[in-house]
């Protein structure tokens, strides 16, 4: 599994993950659990959408291992 994401592309997802999960405890919606997928894949550094689409926003060729 290579990485895929990287750098603000990583930060973003994280943050946005964070912040839906948390929305969930404070009381919103329930659909607000969706904010596990960007958390995840800003983790790991992997998205499995990215390679259907030929994207890539990790820079660095050092990191795909």
């Amino acid at each position: 599994m290579n990485a895929n994401v990287g750098g603000i592309d990583r930060i973003l997802r994280i943050i946005v993950g964070i912040g839906l999960i948390a929305w969930t405890f404070l009381g919103g919606p329930v659909w607000a659990w969706i904010g596990v997928v960007p958390l995840a894949t800003g983790l790991f550094k992997f998205c499995p959408v990215y390679p259907l689409i030929g994207l890539n926003t990790c820079g660095d060729k050092s990191a795909d291992s």
